[in-house]
């Protein structure tokens, strides 16, 4: 009945069109389509996906093997193999209690075990199947985080920019972010066909460069090439450029001449890894050591780009770094799931029974899922951009990695204190790791671009879009949801819509989708009108910095936009029933968890009344009660089995917990 009222109505509008253009035409006929949806709403699964059985009063009789293996995916042997060589070698399984230099030296053995005795081949991976090199980043960083990322800085940062770009010290000690600012110049010597890489002044030092404290023997060097000229400067600056510098002498792995090495010392987390603060005075290099995919020097001094501009070739450098986002976006995830055990069953009521940790723990554990499938996207993504390097897959994945990286990060360390205080005083043990997480992880919130600073890429990226959609120009095919979405902000609302609050409507993934959607659009039009007339006084970067929280509050809102969609295609997709439930539940959650923590905003613009939100409300609250039920066989889905974990708060059973906190004890 509903579909014929719709038609009818469609009917009509075709049949009466006079004086209507087509934009008010197609803006009628989607206003027409919702009502009827709404009147009568379906789901729109294919598939045949409904609400999940649990609802009904019964539990979703999850399958955990099966749900693992649709999670895992392909990559799951290679990754069962680096849990099982860590779980035949003990001593190579880092200990709570350990040094900074000896916390070091085991990362080392660490990694040269899993690449000579595992098998695993790092290098191989990240040129040729950089999927298959992130599943095996993430599980190593559930092993130990300082492993994770002391692979990561010699394997994607080290080996990816020597792959991709014809320990990396880019980092400076007055230019953390800007690297555009970095001051340590290269300077070429025709004469002996040479670089001289120099440390200008303090402020130009390399800072918390990774693996040289002890272990380096090369870094790629960020810095100004400078050629010699006509000039009253006496040199022409042809931007910032990556150069391969020795630092050790390979035999005696002493210090090379003119190569000033000060360790970094104790941080407040990642002891095993060596950070250093390097400065250079002139050490000369040859001048093949310039990694020239963008940029080249020939053998009289003459300089040969392929792009025209400064700025095209740092776009164009950095651009081949994203990996690296990409890698702790992943890694982060991977944290976040480790993050989720909790204490184990006692005979007492247990802590999950408790509504407000049920808030508190599950909506995180549905978001733990979301970033799952959020971070494959993005995985694939840049699989995909290593074979074909397109102009407009190169602007998505830098957006999509700085996004990802950002919100993933962010969330991930703000979970992981959660949990501890949800777990009380066992949470505070050292022994069950959420110290040694939380400290280990906060810093993935500021490498590889500080995250704030990565969400106005993303937000600077949507107003162009957004620019070039008013001046007749096409949407990235990431962004054109938001033509259809910015046409509904921008007509009335609809006030059936607005009131609908039967269950059904509100697990709808399209209600679920459109509101995320809608969200990212009323942000990005106000934003540009603001922008736009805080410039005619304050110019741009006032405009900018008076619409900051904005234009943060917008970024994040595209990517939770991005994450829930995935999540939706990958429910769609699974192919077991009782995994394909569950997934349902928990993206439920995840989507009406989100809708109601911004509910201000929904409301201020009456998309949702007073009588829904309170409906959202309260079924995000029987959602988290249902998903308590099968929480256990959810974590259990993460296949991270107890010699990993390594936390007695983690165990199967309380008498395995008890037995190991006796015996850590000295009992």
């Amino acid at each position: 009945m509903e579909s014929k009222i719709g038609n009818s109505f469609e009917t009509l509008i075709e049949a009466d069109d006079h004086g209507i253009n087509d934009r008010d035409r197609v803006a009628a006929v989607r206003r027409v389509r919702l009502l009827s949806l709404h009147v009568n709403p379906e789901n729109d699964f294919s598939g045949g996906v409904g609400m999940s059985p649990c609802f009904a009063g019964g539990r979703i009789d999850l399958k955990t093997d099966k749900l693992c293996n649709y999670m895992r995916g392909k990559y799951r042997d290679v990754q069962q193999n680096v849990f099982d060589y860590v779980n035949s070698r003990p001593d190579l399984q880092t200990p709570i209690e350990i040094s900074k230099d000896d916390h070091r030296e085991l990362c080392l053995r660490q990694l040269i075990g899993l690449a000579r005795e595992a098998g695993i081949r790092p290098y191989k991976y990240v040129s040729e199947d950089p999927a298959r090199y992130f599943a095996i980043l993430e599980v190593v960083g559930t092993v130990d985080i300082s492993l994770g990322i002391k692979m990561g800085v010699q394997y994607s940062l080290w080996g990816g920019s020597v792959i991709n770009l014809g320990c990396f010290a880019m980092t400076e000690l007055h230019h953390g972010s800007n690297v555009q600012g970095i001051q340590t110049t290269a300077i070429f010597d025709p004469l002996k066909d040479e670089f001289i890489i120099h440390t200008p002044n303090d402020g130009a030092i390399k800072w918390w460069i990774g693996n040289a404290a002890v272990h380096g023997k090369f870094a790629t060097v960020f810095a100004r090439l400078l050629l010699p000229s006509d000039s009253m400067q006496g040199v022409s600056d042809m931007g910032v450029h990556a150069f391969i510098v020795p630092i050790r002498d390979m035999r005696t792995h002493e210090k090379l001449p003119g190569v000033e090495i000060q360790d970094c010392g104790y941080k407040v987390g990642l002891n095993g890894v060596d950070n250093v603060a390097l400065r250079f005075q002139s050490v000369r290099i040859p001048r093949d050591n310039l990694l020239n995919r963008f940029g080249d020097i020939s053998r009289d001094g003459k300089y040969t780009t392929s792009l025209p501009t400064i700025n095209k070739r740092f776009a164009a450098t950095l651009g081949e770094l994203v990996g690296g986002r990409v890698g702790l976006a992943y890694s982060s995830v991977g944290i976040l799931k480790i993050a989720q055990f909790g204490p184990p069953n006692q005979p007492e009521i247990r802590i999950l029974d408790y509504q407000s940790q049920q808030h508190k723990l599950m909506p995180m554990l549905a978001t733990a899922y979301a970033f799952h499938f959020g971070t494959v996207h993005l995985v694939d993504k840049y699989s995909e951009l290593k074979k074909s390097n397109g102009e407009e897959l190169v602007a998505e994945v830098h957006t999509l990695s700085a996004g990802l990286k950002s919100y993933v990060t962010s969330y991930t360390a703000k979970s992981i204190s959660i949990c501890r205080e949800a777990c009380g005083g066992h949470g505070y043990a050292a022994v069950n790791r959420f110290g040694i997480l939380r400290n280990d992880h906060d810093i993935f919130q500021t490498f590889e671009g500080d995250n704030s600073v990565l969400l106005q890429q993303v937000a600077g990226y949507l107003l162009k879009q957004y620019q070039e959609k008013f001046q007749g120009g096409a949407l990235s095919s990431t962004l054109n949801y938001l033509r259809d979405s910015m046409n509904a902000y921008l007509s009335q609302s609809n006030p059936v819509t607005a009131r609908w609050e039967g269950e059904d409507h509100l697990r709808n993934p399209s209600f679920q989708l459109d509101a995320f959607r809608y969200r990212t659009s009323r942000l990005l039009h106000s934003v540009a009108l603001r922008l736009k007339k805080h410039s005619k006084t304050l110019g741009g970067f006032g405009a900018w910095n008076r619409c900051l929280n904005h234009l943060l509050t917008l970024a994040e809102s595209h990517i939770e936009s991005i994450i829930l969609e995935k999540f939706i295609e990958a429910v769609r997709k699974c192919p077991d029933a009782s995994s394909q439930d569950s997934l349902k539940l928990i993206c439920d959650l995840y989507a009406l968890d989100r809708i109601w923590n911004d509910i201000g905003t929904y409301r201020n613009v009456d998309y949702v009344a007073p009588n829904k939100a309170k409906a959202v409300h309260k079924l995000t609250e029987h959602l988290c009660f249902q998903v308590k039920s099968i929480a256990k066989e959810l974590v259990d889905a993460f296949d991270l089995p107890d010699y990993v974990t390594r936390a007695p708060i983690g165990m199967q059973t309380a008498e395995e917990a008890y037995s190991v906190y006796t015996q850590y004890a000295g009992f």
